[in-house]
């Protein structure tokens, strides 16, 4: 139940009736009229902008539109008033039945209420981490991995056929790096002195890795040349790093469906084959790019390179797939990876990506739009930097990865819950500052706590109810007399319960889990905000004793808050709190 689209339904039919009559002229398109709740809750319960939308085309002044639209709209058994405010808004109030069949709704569909049909089966692939797999993840990964999964239960959500993909940049020179990394522990193994110079990895998580790979071969690589065992070390170095990965991935409740290998793409066909499907549409050339703007490097040359004309898809420049040297570009096996994508079927993809990034979207995009003539959309998220902060100051480096705070650090020093909520209490690309101390402070400034112990209330009162011998189950609320929620801060809490399906459409059509946050800790504001007034407003509180009746009313509200924070907290990837400690 939406009852922001049912009433939206209810707007576009009064406008049917005002162009039957005459008052306005046939054919308008009406698909830019909104019914929303207004920027103050005293205006009204939901306002439109049908007459502001309408008042040019129809050729009328707004405030005339909305004056007939309120004579109209006031004839509705659901509407108690409508008011034209300002030079066309008309802001509407709902009898207060609307609120009760809100709570009915709820109880009747659980932590399945806001579920919508909105993404209609279409299949998403959302791709996101897929960091190097030369080490544990950092607290920047963390954040799109964070972002990524709630991203991905947001869309199924919606009624998406979603599939989470990670994407292993297993084929880079970086690889060579972690093997020989790991080579140096596995001498380390052997007892032997090694240093690490420049450009290797001196972490200490490898030095596990090399006293498997000792185990493993025994000191069959000792004194031998890299020509023996780099490959070998290679492919060993890198499945241990993915355990540790999928392993961080896990502790965070983070699940793939599908880890995807960017060394599978060569010597395969595959960069050929989606390169050649440019080609078939006349959009790659050998070429001389113009020289980069600003300073020009030393080392510039003007020379001619097999390219990419990524302009006529909205690219600022041309984009090189083929080195001078006959090699493949980096950009090559990354435009052959989104073919596959297309090519397995998804009408739409999403690539999760850090804020240094920023640069390769357009690329990207152009990419899709040329292999799938603009039939796949690509919409790419970067997530901004994280600051990390513990008794006031800058946290300090781990030891463990060498140069970074791992993701691991995080979830071991608040927890997994915690980590991901507060990882979406911004939008992806503001900045984050993470203060340990604050997340874990239980105060209202702590939006994670807030929302659980709003959670945690409910399920207190109900463990109360039923010590008292009241039915409180979901079957027996459901058939409760809701007329006695009638106080206005009861009502306050059901239309804001009423908001959940149309947040949840709007955090879908825009990919931003963020608000799914924003919204639980504005629901949760609420449910205390009712609780406390109830200290002085004997009749506010949820148990009445001696009259179950009406606290089984009230508690069917409360039931209705605590599976709108289920089902948020779900999407968020976090355990709704029975009680707090």
């Amino acid at each position: 139940m939406n009852l922001f689209t049912e009433i939206r339904s209810a707007v576009i039919q009064a406008l049917g009736v005002l162009e039957s009559d005459g008052v306005l002229p046939a054919g308008l398109d009406l698909s830019n009229v909104t019914v929303e709740p207004p920027r103050d809750p005293a205006h009204g319960d939901m306002a439109t902008n049908a007459a502001m939308v309408l008042a040019k085309p129809a050729g009328k002044k707004p405030r005339d539109i909305a004056e007939a639209l309120a004579a109209q709209l006031a004839a509705d058994p659901r509407i108690s008033s409508a008011e034209v405010a300002g030079p066309g808004f008309l802001n509407l109030r709902l009898a207060d039945d609307q609120w009760h069949g809100v709570l009915r709704a709820v109880l009747k569909a659980g932590a399945d209420f806001g579920r919508s049909d909105l993404g209609q089966g279409r299949r998403v692939n959302v791709e996101y981490v897929s960091a190097n797999p030369t080490g544990p993840l950092h607290v920047g990964h963390t954040r799109g991995a964070v972002f990524g999964d709630a991203l991905a239960s947001l869309l199924d959500f919606t009624g998406h056929d979603v599939t989470r993909e990670y994407y292993i940049n297993d084929g880079g020179a970086q690889v060579d790096v972690l093997a020989r990394s790991v080579y140096l522990r596995y001498l380390e193994a052997h007892g032997q002195a090694v240093a690490f110079e420049d450009g290797t990895y001196p972490g200490d998580y490898l030095i596990a890795v090399g006293e498997a790979l000792k185990s493993k071969v025994g000191d069959a690589y000792v004194g031998q040349p890299e020509s023996v065992w780099l490959v070998d070390v290679r492919e060993f170095a890198t499945e241990a790093m993915m355990e540790l990965i999928r392993a961080d991935l896990k502790a965070l409740g983070v699940e793939m469906d599908v880890f995807y290998s960017e060394k599978s793409l060569y010597g395969t066909g595959r960069i050929e084959a989606a390169l050649e499907a440019l080609d078939a549409k006349g959009l790659i050339y050998e070429g001389v790019l113009e020289p980069p703007k600003g300073k020009l490097p030393e080392d510039w040359e003007p020379r001619e390179q097999t390219l990419f004309k990524s302009t006529d898809h909205g690219d600022d420049v041309d984009r090189p797939v083929k080195k001078s040297d006959g090699g493949w570009t980096y950009f090559a096996p990354d435009i052959a990876y989104h073919y596959d994508k297309i090519t397995r079927g998804f009408d739409e993809l999403i690539d999760v990506f850090g804020a240094d990034h920023g640069g390769y979207v357009k690329r990207m995009k152009a990419a899709v739009s040329a292999l799938s003539d603009g039939q796949v959309s690509l919409d790419v998220k970067l997530t901004q930097l994280v600051k990390l902060y513990k008794n006031g100051e800058p946290f300090k480096m781990s030891k463990r990865a060498g140069t970074f705070v791992t993701l691991r650090d995080v979830v071991d020093l608040v927890g997994a819950d915690v980590t991901r909520f507060v990882m979406l209490t911004r939008k992806n690309d503001a900045p984050l500052d993470f203060d340990f101390d604050k997340v874990l402070e239980q105060s209202k400034d702590n939006p994670v706590f807030y929302v659980q112990y709003a959670h945690a209330r409910v399920c207190s009162v109900m463990r109360k109810a039923a010590a008292a011998g009241i039915d409180v189950s979901d079957a027996t609320l459901k058939t409760a007399d809701l007329s006695l929620i009638s106080h206005e801060a009861e009502l306050t809490l059901a239309r804001k319960i009423a908001e959940w399906p149309r947040l949840v459409e709007v955090a879908g059509r825009t990919n931003e889990p963020h608000r799914v946050a924003f919204y639980l800790y504005d629901l949760a504001s609420d449910l205390h905000s009712l609780w406390n007034r109830g200290h002085d407003m004997p009749e506010l509180r949820f148990l009445q004793e001696g009259d179950p009746a009406t606290t089984q009313a009230k508690i069917a509200l409360a039931r209705s808050v605590n599976l709108v924070i289920s089902a948020g907290l779900g999407i968020l990837g976090v355990t709704p709190a029975e009680e707090m400690r």
